[in-house]
C-alpha cells in the first residue's frame, strides 16, 4: 500500500466487543484538508451516520474515529449521546472542536456503544499516529470479513504526481443504496469540495452502489473521500485532462474495493458478473440485474454448479419489466447462449454449460432486446457457510 501524505492512521484493541484484536482506528486529515462522504439510506440510519452528517455539513474534518464490532444502530437517544460523546472524548485529546470529526461503527445492531474504552485508547491512538499503517487500519475495521480490503494508485497529472490509496470493510448485509460497507479513500490531491463530492458520488455508483451479496442495506454504510492537499497538484475541473484522470484512478480505487467485498461475501465460492444490455432505460436494466443477483434460487444454483438456467429465466420474467417480448431475449451463460426465441437456444447443451458453472468466476450475460440501455452488477453465490456465520453473528 502506498502512504498519502497528510494523512496519517492508528489502530487500537480498545475490546469495544472483540478481545485480542484491533477495533478501532483513527484517520487524521492534516489541517486544510478537504473531505466528501456519502451514507446509508436506510431509514434507521445508525447514530454515527447522523452524527458524522451533522458534523460534515458544519465543520473542517479532521479525523475520523471508526469502530468494529459494535453499530451504535437502533440505540436511540442513547446511542446519539456515545456517540458525540466519543467525539468530544478525542476533540479534548487532540485539541480540535468536536464537529471536526467523524464517527463510524460497524457491527451489531441494537446494542448500547460503551465510551469507557474509548476514553482509554484515544490518548494512544493519536500518540501512534502513522502514514504507513493502512494494512492494519483495513484489519481493525473488519468484521465478518475473511480478508482486509486495500487498494492504492498512483496517477500522474500536469502538476505532479498524486496518490490514492482505500481501504473497505464489508462480506455480509451487502446490496448498495449508496454502498453498502464503511469504505475511506484518501488522496495527497488539492480537491476543492465542489468538486469532491460529485467524483465521490459517480465512483460510488459505478462500484459499490452495483455490488450485492445478499440484498440487505446496512444502517451504517459510508465512503469517505480524503483530499489532504499535500501534494500541491491541483484538480480543478471535472471535464479537464486532469479531472478526468483523477476520476479514472478513483473510480479504479473504488471498484478494486468494490470487487474484494463480492469475492469475500460471507461463504462465497464464485464471483458472478451480470450484464444486462437491451434495457428500455436504466432503471429496468437495474431491475432485472438486481433481481437475476437476489434470486435464492440463482444463487444456490451457482453454488452447486448446477446450470439450472430455468431459474435465470424465471427471475427476469418477474422483474416488473412491462411487456417484456420473451422472444426477442437472449442469456448467456459465459459465451455459451443458453436461451434464445423465447425458450432453450438449439446451440445449447448441458455438458457446455456445466464446463460454464465450474468456473469460479461466471458471467451472467442478458439482452433484453427493448433499447439501448446498460448496466453491470457483480455478486456472489450463497452457500451453507453464509447461513452458518449469520446464524452465528450473536454467538
Amino acid at each position: 500500500m502506498t502512504a498519502v501524505p497528510g494523512i496519517r492512521l492508528a489502530v487500537a484493541a480498545a475490546g469495544i466487543r472483540y478481545q485480542d484484536r484491533d477495533d478501532l482506528l483513527l484517520i487524521e486529515l492534516a489541517d486544510g484538508g478537504g473531505c466528501a462522504a456519502v451514507f446509508t439510506r436506510n431509514a434507521f440510519c445508525a447514530a454515527p451516520v447522523i452524527v458524522a452528517r451533522e458534523h460534515l455539513a458544519n465543520a473542517a474534518v479532521r479525523y475520523l474515529l471508526i469502530n468494529a464490532g459494535n453499530a451504535n444502530a437502533g440505540t436511540g437517544d442513547d446511542g446519539l449521546r456515545a456517540s458525540r460523546e466519543t467525539c468530544r472524548l478525542l476533540a479534548d485529546t487532540a485539541g480540535c472542536a468536536s464537529s471536526q470529526v467523524l464517527p463510524f461503527s460497524t457491527g451489531v445492531i441494537g446494542e448500547d456503544l460503551p465510551v469507557g474504552p474509548f476514553a482509554r485508547a484515544i490518548p494512544g491512538l493519536l500518540s501512534s499516529l502513522r502514514d504507513d499503517a493502512w494494512a492494519d487500519a483495513a484489519a481493525a475495521i473488519m468484521t465478518t470479513d475473511t480478508v482486509p480490503k486495500l487498494a492504492s494508485r498512483r496517477v500522474a497529472l500536469s502538476g505532479g504526481t498524486v496518490t490514492l490509496t482505500g481501504i473497505a470493510k464489508g462480506s455480509g448485509m451487502i446490496r448498495p443504496d449508496m454502498a453498502t460497507m464503511l469504505a475511506y479513500v484518501a488522496t495527497d490531491a488539492l480537491l476543492p469540495q465542489a468538486l469532491a463530492q460529485p467524483l465521490l458520488r459517480t465512483a460510488v455508483e459505478r462500484s459499490f452502489n452495483r455490488i450485492t451479496v445478499d440484498g440487505d442495506t446496512s444502517t451504517n454504510d459510508a465512503c469517505v473521500l480524503l483530499a489532504s492537499g499535500a501534494s500541491g497538484v491541483a484538480v480543478d475541473a471535472p471535464d479537464s485532462a486532469d479531472g478526468e484522470r483523477f476520476a479514472a484512478a478513483l473510480n479504479a480505487v473504488c471498484g478494486e474495493l468494490a470487487e474484494m467485498i463480492v469475492r469475500d461475501g460471507e461463504g462465497a465460492t464464485k464471483l458472478v458478473r451480470l450484464h444486462v444490455t437491451g434495457a428500455a432505460d436504466a432503471h429496468e436494466a437495474a431491475a432485472v440485474a438486481y433481481t437475476v443477483a437476489h434470486s435464492p434460487l440463482v444463487k444456490t444454483a451457482l453454488f452447486a454448479s448446477d446450470p439450472n438456467w430455468g431459474r435465470i429465466l424465471a427471475a427476469i420474467g418477474r422483474a416488473g419489466v412491462a411487456d417484456l417480448a420473451i422472444e426477442r431475449v437472449r442469456i448467456w451463460l459465459g459465451d455459451l447462449c443458453i436461451v434464445s426465441g423465447g425458450g432453450r437456444d438449439p446451440g445449447y447443451s448441458e455438458a457446455a454449460g456445466q464446463a460454464v458453472m465450474d468456473r469460479p468466476e461466471i458471467t451472467i450475460a442478458i439482452d433484453l432486446g427493448r433499447g439501448d440501455a446498460t448496466t453491470d452488477v457483480l455478486t456472489c453465490d450463497l452457500s451453507y457457510d453464509y447461513v452458518r456465520i449469520n446464524a452465528e453473528y450473536r454467538s
